[in-house]
């Protein structure tokens, strides 16, 4: 059913179940965010999928990640179904027809879609710091040595520059909380421990080069169509905390990387966080404040952003009044809880006095939702009881041979599945401490000849023969590996060796930790 500007979500019904009218969304008020509730098997997965759809229709491109694995299917053409044409019947969709959406697959293990990866330095302290779930001890351990990196032009790509970066940090504690602010061993030691940790749960496939480049997730097809980009996450999810962190480090790089246009007639981007309730579980306050801070600015960026999960109470309510767009499918009501849940999600809602809002979510079948998006002058409509219109694509995953298919005439095949390892913080720190075992070899090499000389004669003061002065400022024979210098020595000699020069001085940081080109 097309009506220019506006995207058709289903039609709704009166009291008696007739056909009442049509429900849109307007596509001025896609970059006003969204929510998507409702509990298991309600048909927020469809209805992510239509919605998905009807943006690509529009011109506009979507990100949203796949839990379960059938949300690929919105890649394939839809198959004609009695279910599905008296759906259509019944929501009067008079030009419902099948169709596939342009879609591009990535995957952080590279197996159900290109590879992506963020560099160390680009997520930054702060999501690193959640990842790793450090305290606060640990999080200002981080933030110095990423002041460390930054200042000395130090490319953090991977796990082993942060790791080999914090071997170095642990080796000059006393300089560095001299310069920096206190430095504990122990707490270096921790976060060596929890890196460790992320590497056996797989968080070495996401970090790396070459990093995803954000302005591939707003592509357009020749003919004008929106390219849907589908997350694999349903390995990802065996470590919920790195797909939290992933999708907000991808918001917060469209946050820090685009530009202001106000309100446009639609949206650049709309980007859906699925299972969003992982993005809040005992996440820090700052965070949270963090988070809001971006979904209540990146709007006038263009980006509609829109949460998806099982209950409202899953989301903060600072976050929550940010959502101006709501499909609420069908909630159970049987624990205190979830009856809280209920008569919060039913007071979010403008009332609708032919129906009570509350009772109706309980009541709702599959498929059937209460929507309310925004109208006129950017004010809610009247909650209605909505028929959600069928999908054009497929409902159902895609088969592994036309995955395949689909990856590998990408528009992107070939420009993230491999891997690049330049040159970067360990592999100069690494140098660095090769050079400096060398040099101490080597003079105690030279130590050991001259007492092997002078113990077979006669030495006369003042002839020459006495033994080479030591140099001065060293310490210790003893000691091997880094060589002691300062902080400032360190950082200079990195940042002449480092290909990440380009970085140099002026780095800064935006604000959920992430670069700022």
């Amino acid at each position: 059913m097309t009506n220019e500007g506006k995207l058709f979500l289903g039609g709704s019904r009166n009291p008696d179940d007739s056909f009442n009218k049509a429900e849109y969304l307007e596509l001025k008020f896609g970059n006003r965010h969204g929510l998507i509730t409702g509990a298991t098997g309600t048909g927020k997965t469809v209805t992510l999928q239509i919605l998905a759809e009807s943006f690509s229709n529009a011109g506009v491109p979507v990100f949203c990640s796949d839990i379960k694995g059938d949300l690929s299917g919105i890649a394939a053409a839809g198959e004609e179904k009695d279910f599905l044409l008296k759906r259509a019947e019944e929501i009067q969709f008079s030009d419902y027809d099948f169709a596939a959406s342009p879609t591009i697959f990535l995957d952080l293990y590279g197996e159900k879609g290109h590879r992506v990866r963020s560099t160390v330095a680009e997520m930054g302290p702060l999501l690193l710091a959640r990842l790793m779930n450090a305290t606060e001890a640990q999080e200002g351990v981080l933030n110095i040595a990423f002041k460390i990196a930054d200042e000395g032009g130090m490319a953090l790509l991977d796990l082993k520059d942060l790791q080999a970066l914090l071997n170095y940090m642990g080796e000059h504690a006393g300089e560095i909380s001299t310069r920096y602010g206190f430095v504990s061993k122990a707490s270096v030691g921790s976060l060596q421990r929890a890196l460790l940790v992320l590497e056996q749960q797989g968080a070495e496939h996401f970090f790396g080069e070459p990093a995803l480049d954000i302005r591939d997730l707003m592509r357009t097809t020749q003919d004008g169509r929106g390219i849907v980009t589908v997350l694999a996450a349903d390995k990802l999810m065996n470590n919920p905390r790195l797909y939290a962190t992933f999708l907000l480090w991808l918001l917060s790089e469209l946050f820090e990387e685009l530009p202001e246009v106000g309100d446009p007639e639609k949206p650049r981007l709309v980007f859906f966080f699925d299972e969003a309730h992982l993005l809040f579980d005992e996440a820090p306050k700052v965070l949270i404040e963090r988070v809001e801070q971006v979904v209540r600015l990146i709007r006038s960026k263009g980006v509609g952003v829109y949460f998806v999960t099982q209950n409202p109470l899953d989301v903060p309510e600072t976050v929550l009044a940010q959502l101006g767009n709501r499909v609420q499918h069908a909630l159970r009501a049987y624990t205190p809880r979830e009856q809280k849940a209920v008569k919060t999600a039913a007071e979010t809602f403008r009332t609708n006095p032919a129906f009570d809002t509350q009772e109706a979510i309980t009541g709702l079948g599959t498929g059937e939702a209460l929507v309310s998006t925004l109208e006129g002058k950017g004010a809610p409509s009247m909650v209605e009881r909505t028929l959600i219109r069928p999908p054009s694509s497929r409902i159902g995953p895609l088969t592994d041979a036309e995955r395949r298919e689909i990856i590998d005439r990408s528009p992107i095949a070939g420009q993230y599945d491999r891997d690049v390892d330049r040159e970067s913080a360990y592999e100069i720190l690494m140098a660095r401490a090769e050079k400096a075992a060398q040099a101490e070899a080597a003079q105690r090499e030279a130590e050991e000849q001259e007492d092997e000389t002078a113990a077979g004669r006669w030495t006369l003061p003042g002839f020459g023969d006495e033994p080479a002065a030591k140099p001065a400022g060293r310490r210790g024979s003893g000691r091997s590996g880094y060589q002691r210098e300062t902080v400032v020595e360190a950082a200079m000699k990195s940042a002449a060796r480092s290909v990440a020069n380009s970085l140099g001085r002026a780095i800064v940081r935006g604000i959920l930790g992430s670069l700022k080109r």
